[in-house]
């Protein structure tokens, strides 16, 4: 019996292409979004969350994750055809036009909104700037060589949306979470960027790492030092038990296997430290539940 969820290798051209465009066979982003809406999730609830909150967040992060990827796409279809890792996208190839691009984004957005419809008034309304910080990164690589700071701002946007959902209000400890993501985020994404700064140099997308540049190992280990300073900041407040401590200790020694990953700068190599963020978000959100878990 075939598969009810089509892969880029089995569905159609278009379909495949179409799934292509969301990155449905590169999950990693999913994953980066999710983390940190589930570690915000358990911690509003202090411990396992309303269940369909949880469907809602999850179905949300996976919406809003192909929504972000098509946007970037169709702002970048420009350039991404002079970098070598984006220039077999749908939209470079012309597997996808434009107008299909964006007829999916507004139905993938329509999809979103019809979930936060299923929470209450304040989430509703914080998914207004969720979705102009979504559409503004693509732009931001144009104007200003911190655009990762703006991918941090919408990859965190979740987290006083997951206290809204849950609680109904935004506690103010809840910002020491949302920063510690958001220096999180810089993080992984600069590393990310590292991959491209020869073939952006060239086409003239700004970056992180261009701005960076031979500082860039050094300001990494500080960015990552104060995410971690943020988490601490951010667990104390909450009153979260050791498991939580134990967790930002892994987050810690894997900080420091990703600066030996990117050491020499290799592209590869930095490509493999963004991809292992992936048990970054892992070891804190199994710190935060076990905390609630343990009863400590």
């Amino acid at each position: 019996m075939s598969s009810p969820v089509p892969s880029p290798a089995t569905a159609g051209p278009k379909a495949a292409a179409l799934l292509r465009l969301i990155r449905f066979d590169r999950p990693i982003g999913t994953l980066l979004l999710l983390w940190p809406t589930l570690w915000a999730l358990w911690i509003a609830a202090e411990g396992i969350p309303d269940p369909h909150l949880l469907l809602i967040f999850i179905a949300g992060t996976v919406l809003m994750r192909s929504a972000g990827c098509i946007i970037n796409d169709l702002a970048d279809r420009k350039f991404d055809g002079g970098v070598e890792r984006t220039r077999s996208r749908p939209l470079v190839t012309g597997e996808v036009t434009v107008l299909e691009a964006l007829g999916f984004f507004f139905v993938i957005c329509l999809l979103a909104f019809g979930l936060v419809l299923m929470t209450n008034l304040l989430t509703v309304l914080l998914s207004i700037p969720a979705l102009i910080l979504a559409c503004s990164y693509p732009l931001m690589k144009r104007y200003t060589h911190l655009p990762q700071v703006v991918l941090g701002l919408a990859f965190s946007w979740s987290i006083p949306m997951a206290f809204a959902a849950q609680r109904g209000e935004l506690p103010p400890a809840m910002w020491l979470l949302f920063t510690g993501n958001v220096l999180w985020t810089v993080v992984y994404d600069t590393k990310y960027a590292m991959v491209d700064r020869r073939d952006d140099l060239q086409v003239g997308i700004k970056s992180s790492a261009i701005l960076f540049g031979e500082s860039d190992r050094t300001i990494i280990a500080v960015l990552q030092a104060l995410c971690l300073a943020a988490l601490v900041l951010a667990g104390r407040q909450f009153q979260l038990g050791w498991p939580y401590y134990l967790g930002l200790g892994v987050a810690a020694a894997l900080f420091l296997y990703h600066l030996y990953l990117i050491r020499e700068r290799d592209e590869a190599a930095c490509f493999r430290a963004f991809l292992h963020n992936n048990w970054v978000g892992c070891a804190i959100f199994i710190g935060v539940a076990a905390s609630y878990g343990l009863g400590a």
